[in-house]
């Protein structure tokens, strides 16, 4: 009900719910829930709703469906609640110790044990406090004075069990509202109900029109659990009295006792399936004689179950109602999910098998929960449960690996030879192969040696050669892009070593002769580039992967200059394609000796070749 418009100008079949710092909103095909998380952004989990083919069945069927919708909804409920719970998982240290011993022993995470024992005790104090807790009151008052149960048939004995039930329910959401959670809650509960009353009166959903709206409304589960408490009673009352359940018939205390909670727990079902339906005839209409019977419903609604909320809150809820209504009307919008913790090998199991779906390396998805937890990969086989501070740093990177863009690219930096090295687009992606190449340097290089690296790149391996060598070895460096030495510059500076860079296309900025020239440069067919992987193909530098029609122009065009830039028994040393070898050696002819060593796949990669 709008403040601003009584009467409602588009119904609509969406509930909701609030839950921890959110809200959920369920619709016909789908059910969003829409959370706040420790730094203050709106995440949204929606799944689509896959009910069994009976729970549909009974769902339409009047009097059965009231009961099969409360079950269902304290299921969907209770594990809303337990998702939203899971995005604020933190524990503290003796939390941890308890998640680890899970994580290794049962592999569950303690948010999974939480739900189960919550189920469990929620189930418990539902039957002690509004079952038991009456009947217990009842006939102790009685014992206490018996001409309660002897006058009037009884009937004061069902006054004073009812009595109870009502103070009992009252008292027990007014007393929870001490706790500052629960009034969180409540908050949320008024933001949703806004959010409803705003869409059904045609009010725009932002936050500012929305908490203009009413956060009473006529579908809310207050009024539910009003009603099934008052139709419990009377109910009960009756069939109870038509048994004759009472001390004339039944002097045992005890069996009397036992006698009434029988009837009352077998008879939850149709109490719930009668209600559902009283809740669903009066919310057709809207009417002065109606509102009679909607009026203690409202009423709890505003002195207990809701309050005003935030704006902040209110976005929550229209973000969660939003996605219902995008959901429902289209059937190919994606599910989502919450970013929370889990289970490592779970998860990472999970991850592995999107990347491979994408046609991903799998091996990423190690190298991401390895940067993203601080581990060794080799530490990955160790079972722990994942926090929700750290899946968060897992799911960015994972979400942008998944556009295909290179790894490393992401990180921003990446480790060659026990130096780190910024990468982007500029330049390639250094590969652990490669830390062999600048290895062989370094065992080469000798006192007072000067070193060339053509075609660096990211300078990853004059850098390395620069810090292993440091007062051994003056090291040069080149490339014929001016980005990439830009980005080189950075790199040796971040690495505290002195590297002397030019520009300019082979050895055409190359002045005077060193003792080793090294370089790791483009040898890839041009007609292989189109079949070689996306990340590579679309990300890295082509002028850093294309060596012409053979893949050999590069090595081709070094075999007519490089005599004229080495030394007296210079060395020339650098990486080649699989099967290229015997074609490159071919191209130097003239030399004293050359050396082939093998990559860490055992193929023939490097070509050292003295002069």
């Amino acid at each position: 009900m709008a403040k601003k418009d009584k009467k409602k100008k588009c119904g609509t079949y969406i509930g909701g719910q609030a839950i921890l710092e959110g809200v959920m909103m369920v619709g016909k095909t789908c059910t969003a829930s829409a959370v706040r998380d420790p730094e203050g952004k709106i995440q949204i989990e929606a799944k689509r709703n896959n009910s069994k083919n009976w729970v549909k069945r009974a769902s339409k069927i009047p009097f059965v469906r009231g009961t099969v919708n409360l079950f269902s909804s304290l299921v969907r409920g209770t594990k809303a609640i337990m998702r939203s719970a899971a995005v604020y998982g933190e524990d503290d240290e003796e939390g941890g110790k308890v998640e680890k011993w899970l994580a290794e022993k049962f592999k569950v995470g303690i948010m999974d044990v939480v739900a189960a024992v919550s189920v469990v005790l929620g189930v418990v104090l539902a039957v002690g406090l509004f079952i038991i807790l009456p009947r217990l009151f009842t006939n102790l008052l009685i014992k206490a004075f018996p001409v309660i149960d002897s006058a009037y048939g009884g009937v004061f004995t069902y006054v004073l069990w009812g009595a109870f039930k009502f103070f009992i329910f009252l008292g027990y959401l007014a007393l929870i509202l001490l706790l500052k959670d629960i009034r969180r809650l409540y908050m949320y509960h008024g933001a949703e109900h806004k959010t409803i009353n705003a869409y059904e009166h045609g009010m725009p959903l932002t936050p500012e029109s929305v908490k203009n709206a009413s956060r009473i409304h006529d579908r809310c589960g207050t009024s539910f659990l009003f009603i099934v408490v008052l139709i419990n009673v009377l109910v009960i009352s009756l069939v109870t009295w038509g048994l004759g359940v009472t001390s004339a018939n039944i002097p045992n205390g005890v069996l009397r006792f036992l006698a009434q909670l029988g009837v009352e727990i077998v008879l939850l079902p149709v109490i719930a399936g009668f209600s559902y339906e009283v809740l669903k005839f009066l919310a057709k209409f809207d009417n002065k004689f109606v509102n009679i019977f909607k009026i203690p419903g409202m009423l709890l609604q505003k002195g207990l179950t809701t309050r005003e909320p935030d704006e902040g809150m209110i976005e929550v809820a229209i973000a969660a109602f939003n996605k219902v209504l995008e959901m429902d009307a289209d059937p190919t919008v994606p599910e989502t999910s919450f970013v929370t913790g889990g289970i490592l090998s779970k998860m990472l199991a999970d991850t592995k098998k999107k990347f491979k779906e994408k046609g991903i390396d799998e091996s990423d998805a190690e190298w991401i929960y390895c940067l993203s937890l601080g581990i060794k990969r080799s530490e990955l086989t160790k079972e722990r449960t994942v926090r929700p501070s750290e899946s968060k740093k897992i799911d960015e990177l994972v979400t942008k690996r998944m556009t295909g863009r290179p790894l490393w690219y992401i990180v921003g930096d990446t480790d060659f030879c026990g130096v780190k090295i910024k990468v982007d687009e500029r330049v390639l992606i250094p590969r652990p192969e490669t830390e062999l190449l600048a290895d062989a340097v370094i065992k080469t290089v000798e006192q007072g040696d000067k070193v060339l690296d053509m075609c660096t790149g990211s300078g990853c391996i004059a850098i390395a050669v620069a810090k292993a060598c440091k007062g051994k070895a003056t090291v040069f460096a080149s490339d014929v892009s001016d980005a990439a030495i830009m980005l080189a510059k950075e790199n040796a500076k971040l690495n505290g070593v002195n590297v002397t860079f030019t520009v300019g296309d082979l050895f055409q900025s190359i002045h005077g002769r060193y003792n080793i020239i090294v370089c790791n440069p483009p040898y890839i067919k041009s007609g292989d580039i189109p079949k070689i992987q996306r990340e590579v193909r679309e990300y890295e530098p082509r002028v850093a992967l294309d060596g012409g029609e053979d893949g050999l122009e590069f090595y081709r065009r070094m075999s007519r200059e490089v005599k004229s830039y080495l030394a007296k028994d210079g060395v020339l040393i650098f990486e080649c394609g699989e099967g290229q070898v015997d074609a490159i050696l071919k191209l130097f002819p003239k030399r004293q000796y050359a050396m082939v060593l093998k990559d860490l796949a055992g193929v023939d990669r490097f070509l050292k070749i003295a002069f």
